[in-house]
């Protein structure tokens, strides 16, 4: 679920009118706020401390049901560490995110970002990369210029598939066997062709660019990674086919021009997967990735 300016009051009708039990918050004009190339880092640090204790108050009208997912900054890793302390330890939040673009020049798996995995790792608490449509930081699909149209096409899961590729192939996960990542709101359908290419391309370079990998890059995402799947995205069937059923999370991305709301769930209840698969991923999978009660 997302916020987009209103109430926690109408948030909570919107679940009700859906069927939603639980949801997670992500932000929607949250997502832009750290985009700015070379961004002033105490700035960057001090908005996403800001946006974290109003989240937290938006969530009190029923914390029972309104989980939140804290911003942190990458523009300073000591300030991205310690702010994800203060969300799980403060504020109580089950997850952190970030954007998937690349900030200053650093791919995820440059070792400057280790103190913030290894954080992450010992709290406990999940990490979701969520893309937006738009960014002045260098982002897939910035070619196409004004046409949103294909911009937003190749922007969300081209940005995650590069993500993916840091996490799985750079080492990350190799490194940090407890973090739990997922890659959010920018379709499933990718992930099959994905995973085989990355475990060709170690196979075929990995002695001399993934030394450090002990095992193929697609076994870190199903030991690891979580994916999210649209309530209309049929593809996801070959996905489960791929990978199975235990990796992949709903997402109704409420309140977007690109949600089916107020049918959403219903529309995921008409994917031809099985009864088993829908319970997992409506429920299931989002609880053991959040770490929630089953």
């Amino acid at each position: 679920m997302e916020e987009r300016g209103w109430t926690s009051k109408v948030q909570l009708e919107a679940m009700d009118i859906e069927g939603i039990d639980v949801a997670v918050v992500y932000p929607s004009r949250g997502l832009f706020a750290l985009t700015i190339p070379a961004m002033d880092p105490p700035l960057a640090a001090a908005m996403a401390r800001a946006y974290n204790a109003w989240l937290y108050e938006f969530c009190q009208e029923n914390p029972e049901r309104l989980l939140a997912a804290g911003m942190i900054s990458p523009f300073d890793v000591g300030d991205a560490v310690a702010e994800a302390r203060r969300c799980v330890r403060q504020f109580g939040f089950r997850g952190v995110f970030l954007r998937p673009n690349e900030v200053n020049g650093r791919n995820w798996h440059d070792p400057y970002y280790e103190p913030l995995w290894a954080e992450l790792e010992e709290l406990e608490v999940p990490l979701g990369f969520h893309e937006g449509s738009g960014s002045q930081l260098r982002q897939v699909g910035e070619q196409f210029g004004a046409n949103t149209l294909l911009k937003h096409v190749y922007s969300h899961p081209g940005e995650q598939m590069l993500a993916v590729g840091a996490f799985c192939a750079g080492g990350i996960l190799e490194r940090h066997p407890r973090l739990r990542v997922a890659f959010l709101e920018g379709n499933c359908g990718w992930v099959p062709f994905l995973l085989w290419r990355m475990d060709e391309h170690a196979e075929w370079l990995g002695d001399v660019y993934a030394r450090d990998l002990t095992m193929a890059p697609s076994a870190y995402f199903k030991r690891q990674c979580f994916v999210s799947v649209e309530c209309d995205e049929e593809p996801v069937r070959h996905v489960i086919e791929a990978i199975g059923d235990d990796r992949i999370v709903f997402s109704t991305d409420f309140p977007h021009g690109d949600s089916k709301f107020p049918r959403a769930v219903e529309s995921f209840l008409q994917l031809p997967i099985s009864e088993q698969s829908k319970k997992k991923i409506l429920w299931d999978n989002c609880a053991a990735y959040y770490g929630l009660p089953a």
